[in-house]
């Protein structure tokens, strides 16, 4: 499966700390392994085409993805501080999901 990182995951993911990086690197191997199959602990569906990478550790980092003409697409990460997915961070994601589809 091919994964495609939109340019501000990039920037995301070069941010965080080398262990962070390095944890963030091995979900997204699972994804590419697995792909529509990979589940829980390690995505988990959040609206109607879109899915979450769930890192867990220190901090809890999630990148908001979707499949698209038989790719992955990464299209938003943050920093998750509360138990509820921040509004903001979800409606980042779904607009750049249509701008997409």
């Amino acid at each position: 499966m091919q994964i495609y990182l939109d340019t501000e995951v990039k920037q995301f993911v070069s941010s965080l700390d080398e262990h962070s990086v390095a944890k963030v690197l091995r979900t997204i191997n699972l994804l590419v392994e697995f792909g529509h199959r990979l589940n829980m602990p390690h995505s988990k569906k959040v609206a109607q085409s879109l899915f979450e990478l769930r890192i867990r550790g220190e901090q809890e980092i999630r990148i908001f993805y979707c499949f698209h003409k038989g790719s992955a697409y990464l299209l938003h990460g943050f920093v998750k501080k509360s138990q509820r997915i921040p509004k903001r961070e979800l409606e980042a994601a779904i607009l750049k999901l249509r701008r997409l589809t």
